[in-house]
């Protein structure tokens, strides 16, 4: 018997043909219809492994029974005269052209219809969102996403700082899909818990995709949800869940980011084109990392008990993994942001010595890491007045991973060289990235008024303000501003207004020296200079060049320097002492702090 004959008189061949094409059409409506309902993924593969097991019966089930008049029946028991096979055959013939003709129908219909719909619908080329108040305006693109932070299932807060970091985890990796504008922390984690809708959330942070979801830890297991939906109307684009061991966390980030990126038609990078940058250890220590994002927890929260359990946490990743040039990076950056904001003196200098050990290690163990080069950059430029190497350091970072961090840094840099164009340009290009970053709108701010730009200026302090209410160093910008434009009573009695502290002292000392009572800009002046030990000498040296008073400016900027007061990045770019920008000593200080060089420019006169 020919076997080949035979499959085809029983239509076993036909029946092969009907089902594959049949289960086709099942996969492909299953994968459209369940992302909408928002299905767990389990259906889905569950629908493919039913599919799959079912073909073989049914090729048995073709082979051994034949369907006659009389019903199913054994084949073998059908003789040549009852059997309708060739009628059943043509019936299957026509079964197969009627699926196959629904299953290329649907496939046009997904690809010339629903698919350039579902592009037009996620970013118009020409659609402008509304951005926040004072923004630069920015077309969304359509290769756009934020990452919020992750939900944490069953609501253990404990656990708060492992979801955080698989989001993190999950920017870092995004980041280096090229095309692909991905929204810094900072921003999308401003959205924790939030009640707004995602068109709300798109429009803030100016993205047309949002990656949100949840994660929970059970035992030895990890369960992830995450969900990549279109910011406009909150149409889920995927959505998939994991249930994986913990073991192969790392292959599941991984997974996660390769699948949104796949959403958004992103390429990742060739291997050659740029070092591949994330947060684990080199050993793959899961100990090691999780002691690295309790102290990333920590640390974000910037209090000096935060720091030191922030701190802790890293030597502990660092004993675990003495290669782990990321944990070497963050207790670093830890250092030096604890020195520069709450320790004073000897105290700080110990404080960025330490931080300079720390990132030097990091750096010898991994030279391309962007992090590291960013931190670099940020003891440079905080703890030891080297900006033009902070600058380089800020430029690497941002060539191996462009994020907004590094703008601003290298912002920071320009603007004190006196580069107040390019220092403007670098700012807005981190606000692209971090667009609810206070402090990159601090520091716009000041670099607008420094050019004259005061209206600008106002906007972007209020911008500011609205992200951080009532921040004193956001409050005393705003009086200084109003100072500027002339308007010292306001700026007076806005001063008054502030919280005590030496930011008040500041503000209440620069706006009452063009005020009607003398006596009381001296006293204010007085009270300023007494607290000059707090770290006030570059604001002093201000407070003397709204007075006219050059000696005593250049006598306070000495003593700023004697100090290393770090309000002296602000000289170059300073609207109060810019009219000494041709005094010979004006030059020097300018030289001595490292500020005066190639790319340096004297910022323009004021009125």
């Amino acid at each position: 018997m020919n076997l080949l004959a035979e499959l085809k008189r029983r239509n076993v061949i036909r029946m092969a043909g009907l089902y594959l094409v049949a289960a086709w059409l099942v996969v492909q409506v299953a994968g459209t219809l369940l992302p909408m309902f928002d299905a767990p993924a389990w259906i889905a593969r569950a629908i493919v492994v039913a599919l799959a097991i079912g073909f073989v019966p049914a090729l048995v089930f073709a082979w051994i029974f034949e369907l006659t008049p009389a019903g199913l029946r054994r084949d073998a028991d059908v003789t040549p005269e009852d059997s309708i096979t060739p009628r059943t055959a043509r019936r299957m013939d026509r079964a197969i052209i009627v699926v196959l003709l629904a299953a290329l129908g649907y496939f046009a219909f997904d690809k010339f219809v629903s698919a350039p719909h579902r592009e037009a619908v996620i970013a118009p080329p020409a659609t402008v969102v509304e951005a926040p108040a004072n923004a630069p305006p920015a077309a969304v693109q359509v290769k756009s996403v934020a990452v919020l932070p992750l939900s944490i299932e069953g609501g253990d807060r404990d656990e708060q700082y492992f979801s955080d970091g698989l989001a993190d985890n999950l920017i870092t990796a995004l980041s280096q899909f090229p095309g692909l504008k991905v929204i810094s922390r900072n921003s999308a984690f401003q959205f924790r818990d939030t009640h707004e809708d995602s068109a709300a959330i798109g429009r803030k942070l100016g993205v047309a995709h949002l990656l949100e979801g949840s994660v929970r830890r059970l035992g030895d297991s990890v369960r992830i949800h995450a969900t990549l939906v279109l910011a406009a109307d909150g149409s889920t684009v995927w959505s998939q869940r994991y249930d994986r061991a913990y073991t192969d966390l790392f292959r599941l980030q991984d997974e996660i980011a390769a699948a949104v990126a796949s959403a958004l038609k992103a390429k990742l990078l060739e291997p050659a084109a740029a070092a591949v940058q994330d947060d684990r250890p080199p050993s793959g220590d899961l100990a090691a990392y999780n002691a690295y994002l309790q102290g990333a927890f920590e640390a974000n929260t910037a209090s000096p008990e935060a720091y030191a359990r922030a701190m802790a946490f890293f030597r502990v990743a660092i004993q675990r993994d003495p290669r782990y040039a990321q944990a070497w990076a963050a207790l670093a950056n830890a250092k030096a942001l604890n020195a520069a904001l709450f320790l004073h003196g000897d105290a700080t200098r110990a404080g960025v010595v330490e931080a300079r050990e720390a990132i030097d290690r990091a750096l010898a163990l991994a030279p391309d890491s962007a992090f590291a080069r960013a931190v670099d950059a940020g003891v440079m430029m905080n703890g030891e007045f080297r900006y033009a190497d902070a600058e380089r350091a800020a430029q690497r970072s941002v060539e191996l991973a462009p994020t907004a961090y590094g703008y601003y840094t290298i912002g920071l840099a320009r603007f004190a060289f006196g580069d107040v164009d390019e220092a403007d340009h670098l700012f807005r290009q981190a606000l692209e990235l971090d667009p609810l970053s206070a402090q990159t709108w601090f520091w716009l701010s000041i670099n607008l008024a420094g050019q004259g730009r005061l209206d600008e200026a106002r906007a972007a302090i209020e911008r500011n303000l609205e992200l951080r209410p009532g921040n004193a160093p956001g409050t005393a910008q705003r009086v200084l501003v109003q100072v500027l434009a002339g308007q010292s009573t306001d700026a007076y009695a806005a001063a008054l207004a502030m919280p005590a502290g030496n930011w008040r002292d500041i503000a209440v000392a620069m706006a009452a020296q063009h005020g009607a009572d003398a006596a009381e800009a001296e006293r204010t002046l007085a009270a300023l200079i007494a607290s000059a030990a707090d770290g006030s000498a570059y604001q002093i040296a201000e407070v003397y060049a709204h007075r006219g008073e050059p000696a005593q400016v250049f006598a306070w900027l000495e003593r700023a320097w004697a100090q290393r007061d770090p309000g002296l990045r602000r000289l170059r770019g300073d609207p109060f002492i810019a009219r000494y920008r041709d005094d010979p000593r004006f030059a020097a200080i300018s030289r001595t702090i490292g500020v005066l060089g190639p790319g340096s420019a004297a910022p323009a006169a004021q009125p």
